[in-house]
């Protein structure tokens, strides 16, 4: 997994900053660069990272957007409002998929409060990303727009199976599954010749993203007592 940068452009209130740093804490981020803060160190700040004042204290800070990104490998521009032109345009979904296809560290760039990022900003970075809302109202405040973008970033990382101590299903378990369904089948006359029940309860098993053994083996163990009596 590549090194996610959050990148603060000229924040305007301190509060902003230590609730962004809190967002990134709770979804596994922790390097954050501020741009020209207008404020900053700032009580306000610490008081809005609640459990999160390492990652407030490690921010590090940079005279402009170039300097903040200069080592990345790619950068992707947060942005609420359309431009005329702008590099290539992604949701955030598909903003946090694609950067996690990089090797090396990279960037995601927010603007002021206020005014957004300015055009030569924008173009600093790569791609030009929406966060979908409302089209009546789709400006969302700077900490919730870091939040939303570090959720997207968190579940397109974490393994697809979230909590899970249980072992997962093999190939082996699923072809002894197969092999079972198979017999029973047979032996009840429920396969039918030139049925293409095997390959339709493979296509079945296709679309569970992640079987565990043991829910085979209950399936298994179903199969027997079927077959015993």
């Amino acid at each position: 997994m590549p090194r996610i940068r959050i990148v603060l452009c000229r924040p305007s209130h301190p509060g902003n900053i230590g609730a962004a740093a809190r967002a990134m804490k709770t979804m596994g981020l922790s390097d954050l660069r501020l741009v020209a803060p207008e404020r900053f160190p700032a009580p306000e700040a610490e008081w809005m990272a609640t459990n999160a004042a390492d990652v407030l204290e490690a921010a590090r800070l940079h005279p402009d957007l170039h300097d903040s990104i200069k080592d990345c490998v790619a950068a992707f521009a947060m942005s609420a409002r359309p431009r005329e032109w702008s590099p290539q345009v992604l949701d955030v979904r598909a903003a946090a998929a694609r950067a996690l296809e990089h090797e090396g560290d990279v960037a995601f760039v927010f603007g002021n409060e206020t005014a957004g990022l300015t055009n030569e900003e924008m173009f600093a970075c790569q791609f030009l990303v929406h966060i979908p809302a409302s089209a009546e109202f789709s400006s969302l405040n700077l900490a919730q727009a870091v939040q939303v973008t570090a959720y997207e970033l968190f579940m397109t990382a974490a393994p697809s199976v979230q909590g899970r101590s249980e072992k997962l299903a093999t190939v082996q378990d699923l072809e002894g599954l197969y092999a079972h369904l198979e017999q029973a089948a047979v032996s009840t006359g429920f396969l039918a010749p030139g049925s293409r029940l095997r390959e339709r309860w493979r296509r079945l098993f296709s679309r569970v993203p992640a079987l565990e053994r043991e829910e085979v083996n209950i399936i298994r163990g179903l199969l027997r007592a079927l077959l015993g009596k």
